[in-house]
């Protein structure tokens, strides 16, 4: 079980954001996302966008930080990566 954060590089809304992913299963993704009190209006597809500002929060409450590489990179292994293409 491991939940994955990359760092907030993000831009939009006067503010940046991170991706927040599961590299086992959703459930998992939004079990944690739940817990954390982040709302289901964030979830898109196969991540939450969360604001910079719940970075230390969520990372203090399990999340593994890693690289914006890495997290595709796992979220891809483990075939829940919706690919770009498929988004619309």
């Amino acid at each position: 079980m491991t939940v994955l954060i990359d760092e907030p590089r993000w831009p939009a809304h006067n503010t940046l954001w991170s991706h927040l992913v599961s590299d086992s299963s959703l459930d998992e993704l939004h079990r944690f996302a739940r817990e954390a009190g982040i709302p289901l209006r964030a979830f898109d597809l196969d991540h939450y966008d969360v604001p910079s500002a719940r970075y230390d929060e969520l990372v203090a409450a399990g999340a593994e930080p890693v690289t914006i590489r890495q997290l595709v990179e796992r979220l891809r292994a483990s075939g829940l990566r919706i690919p770009q293409r498929d988004r619309r």
